[in-house]
């Protein structure tokens, strides 16, 4: 005889392993820290804003290099986000100024 539903699970449905934890759950728990990819939390703020000034230039650089080889919606979406990059790259120069204005 073939049933017609397959047995259900043996655990109790809503044990804590089965439903998805909620925003308290998520605070509660004690947050660890990945060395792998970190910021030296010594670092001045002006460092910080160079290298992400940096950061920025290259991935406009790299933004532009493609869009300059693909053709279609794909090269103005790329140059699109080239102009948010860019942008990005103003704001923080006009924060590296505000920290140590051109003489």
């Amino acid at each position: 005889m073939i049933k017609p539903s397959p047995n259900p699970p043996d655990s109790d449905p809503t044990a804590p392993s089965d439903r998805i934890p909620s925003a308290a759950d998520i605070r509660a728990t004690p947050r660890k820290l990945c060395t792998m990819f970190i910021v030296n939390p010594e670092l001045d703020v002006e460092s910080l804003l160079a290298h992400a000034c940096e950061s920025l230039a290259s991935a406009n650089v790299m933004t532009l290099d493609l869009a300059d080889r693909t053709e279609g919606t794909s090269r103005n979406t790329l140059l699109g986000i080239a102009q948010v990059i860019m942008l990005g790259e103003l704001a923080v120069n006009r924060a590296l100024d505000r920290i140590d204005p051109p003489e």
